[in-house]
């Protein structure tokens, strides 16, 4: 038998039981070497997050982020009529001076808030997850993009942020991001360049 016959005739014996279980081959899947357990990780998260140009503020509770946002948008001088996801419209964005809407992005926007599905405190990276009420567009689209946290849904590594969303979701969204601080580009004489493709700053609210 030729090379291809043999391939051939491994795909049909290993097809011939019927249907693969996705699902269920992933999740007998042993995981690679993993990193040694955090002793803290909301505190590896934001030191990662740091490291890759994102700002992190802390507060005790969801009832905050609207002062936490304008004090941010005062310190870099920006707009303070901004886009945020449908769960974030009933804070008291009055009292923070802040002005929000829930819709698709437009040119002129500046800032957008999101929040995350989940926080990875390995790389300092979010993990969003597009849908009706999530649009992608909200965290790319505007030069600033303000992400908000509860530090519960932080975990620690890659495979734990997998592992969350098939447990919590079973289907995955149709679109799953990662965002690790601004969007960067070295293409250009090498030098790094923020903003090149995406948001140019990222502050994240952590809360709790």
């Amino acid at each position: 038998m030729s090379a291809r016959d043999t391939m051939l005739a491994r795909i049909r014996q290993a097809s011939s039981g019927g249907s693969v279980d996705t699902a269920a081959v992933i999740g007998a899947r042993q995981c690679g070497p993993q990193p040694a357990p955090y002793a803290d990780l909301t505190a590896q998260f934001v030191e990662r997050a740091q490291r890759l140009a994102s700002t992190v503020v802390h507060v005790g509770s969801r009832g905050e982020v609207p002062h936490a946002v304008a004090r941010y948008l005062e310190s870099q001088n920006l707009n303070r009529a901004v886009l945020c996801w449908p769960e974030f419209l009933d804070l008291d964005w009055i009292h923070a001076r802040i002005t929000v809407a829930a819709r698709p992005p437009e040119p002129e926007d500046e800032t957008g808030i999101t929040g995350a599905f989940c926080a990875i405190a390995e790389t300092g990276t979010l993990m969003l997850c597009s849908g009706r009420d999530t649009p992608a567009a909200t965290s790319l689209l505007p030069e600033t993009h303000v992400a908000v946290v509860a530090c519960e849904r932080i975990v620690a590594t890659m495979e734990s942020a997998w592992a969350l969303l098939r447990q919590e979701r079973g289907a995955l969204p149709r679109a799953v991001n990662f965002i690790s601080g601004p969007s960067r580009t070295a293409d250009i004489e090498q030098t790094v360049t923020l903003g090149a493709h995406g948001p140019a700053r990222v502050l994240i609210v952590l809360v709790g």
